[in-house]
């Protein structure tokens, strides 16, 4: 029979309506989740101008509803979080433990059949009778989502809060995992964070967990500074927004590491022109992280590589799901880690455009759509 499930639905030209879409039943490898939780991010208001209809979100948590035939380790009532790096498990870059970067699978990796087939994903959703694209093949901005089983990982807490588990989806494993998979931040070590919206609190929240010694916090906005310290920076620099590219910022940060810069900065402002400014934080032999995702093109002084420091472009925190979803919940359940405490507020999905103004403004260091 399937299920109609009201969806905010990106119309491809900036704008959005909220309407149902039909949901199939599960084939053997799919799960019907009912979204209990959708964390809102700046790619979802991104999605508005993809330039196609789209079901929105990527970030979400739920129970499961249905499943296919061939699916194991889920059940009918269980709590889960969704993953938008669906690996198979079995092309060249899931054999080197690379899942985040699946080359089948993926919906942001060029040449991966999920960023190229659309149909091969699209049959079980429909609106007004025609296939629709989910966003990041899950669309979690709706009542229901019918994803592929590699796209649910079981919550280990069945009692934690929809909201809190939601957010791990995306934002909280894209900052934690780039300090703890990607860049591997030491014990004692010196982290600065540009940028302290959700995944900037993410990664400091990496860091501690990490041990790290210091963790200077970076940003325009003094209340957003006073809150990264809630998370556990123990710095903070309040920047000017004409400090191109942060390099006086980068001159405190010196000031406060002996003069040498820090062993590792993390860019996390999703700003262009700030791309190549973790270098200027970082020691010789330091590691600068560009953790927020910028593709467009930019200049780099190639002088701020003085020298041997390494600059990684991580994707997803380097998410393996079945694994990190697990440690992120287990570090929440011991208070290591604080998830409703990054929620400025929760809005149900008629509310969407106030969310996207809160989040637009930065009134929100994260806003969260709940359902029924």
């Amino acid at each position: 029979m399937g299920v109609q499930s009201k969806s905010a639905i990106a119309k491809g030209d900036g704008t959005f309506i909220i309407d149902n879409v039909s949901l199939a039943e599960p084939k053997a490898d799919e799960v019907l989740v009912k979204i209990k939780a959708a964390g809102l991010c700046h790619t979802d208001h991104d999605s508005l101008n993809w330039g196609k209809p789209i079901v929105m979100g990527h970030e979400g948590s739920g129970i499961v509803e249905a499943i296919g035939a061939e699916v194991q380790n889920i059940a009918i009532g269980d709590a889960v979080i969704l993953n938008w790096a669906t690996p198979c498990r079995n092309c060249f870059q899931c054999n080197l433990g690379n899942e985040h970067i699946c080359e089948n699978n993926s919906p942001v990796v060029a040449g991966a059949n999920g960023y190229t087939d659309g149909h091969a994903h699209l049959e079980g959703t429909k609106y007004n009778g025609k296939p629709i694209e989910r966003s990041f093949n899950l669309g979690t901005l709706s009542e229901y989502a019918l994803v592929k089983a590699s796209a649910v990982v079981k919550n280990p807490d069945a009692e934690m809060p929809f909201p809190a588990a939601s957010i791990i989806s995306c934002g909280v494993m894209t900052g934690y995992g780039s300090v703890v998979n990607s860049a591997k931040v030491t014990e004692g070590s010196s982290v600065v964070v540009l940028g302290t919206g959700g995944v900037g609190l993410s990664v400091i929240q990496g860091a501690k967990v990490s041990k790290a010694g210091k963790i200077i916090a970076i940003d325009i906005n003094s209340n957003r500074l006073e809150l990264a310290k809630t998370f556990g920076a123990t710095h903070s620099i309040l920047a000017d927004r004409n400090d191109k590219g942060l390099l006086q910022a980068a001159e405190q940060v010196k000031k406060m590491t002996n003069n040498r810069g820090a062993d590792y900065a993390f860019e996390c402002t999703a700003v262009p022109e700030l791309g190549a400014a973790p270098l200027a934080m970082v020691r010789n032999a330091g590691t600068a992280v560009q953790v927020s995702g910028i593709e467009q093109e930019i200049v780099i002084d190639m002088n701020l590589f003085e020298w041997d420091k390494v600059y990684i472009n991580p994707l997803y925190g380097g998410c393996n799901p079945e694994k990190d979803f697990p440690k992120i919940v287990e570090h929440y359940r011991s208070g290591e880690l604080k998830l409703e405490e990054m929620i400025t507020r929760t809005y149900s999905l008629d509310q969407l455009k106030q969310a996207f103004e809160d989040m637009l403004s930065g009134k929100n260091a994260k806003g969260v759509i709940v359902f029924d």
